[in-house]
C-alpha cells in the first residue's frame, strides 16, 4: 500500500480565490491592542496579507503542536494564529508576544 504524500500547507501557494474568515475573539483581540500596534495589524491582516504568495513566507510561520491545520507566526511583536482548512483561512487570536 502506497502513501500519498501531499504537500505542507506552509509551501503550498495562497490561491486566487482564498477565503478569509476572522474568529470573534480574533477582531476582540485586534480591539485591544494599543492604538498604533492595531493600526498595523488592522493594515497587515486586511491589506497585506492577501499580497503573500505563500504561508511560509510569514515571519516565524510554523504548525501549532502536531497539528496539520493550525498555525502561528510573527508580525510586529504580536503573535497570530490561523487555521488552514483546504481554501479557507481563519485567523483566530492575536496576541502580544509574551517577554520573558
Amino acid at each position: 500500500m502506497s502513501r500519498i504524500r501531499t504537500m505542507p500547507v506552509g509551501a503550498m501557494l495562497l490561491p486566487a480565490r482564498l477565503e478569509v474568515r476572522y474568529d470573534r475573539t480574533f477582531l476582540i483581540d485586534l480591539e485591544s491592542l494599543e492604538s498604533a500596534a492595531m493600526q498595523r495589524m488592522y493594515r497587515f491582516v486586511f491589506e497585506d496579507f492577501f499580497q503573500i504568495n505563500q504561508l511560509k513566507d510569514l515571519p516565524e510561520f510554523q504548525a501549532l503542536e502536531n497539528s496539520e491545520i493550525l498555525y502561528r507566526f510573527t508580525i510586529d511583536h504580536c503573535l497570530i494564529s490561523i487555521e488552514v482548512t483546504g481554501q479557507i483561512i481563519k485567523f483566530l487570536r492575536i496576541l502580544p508576544e509574551p517577554t520573558i
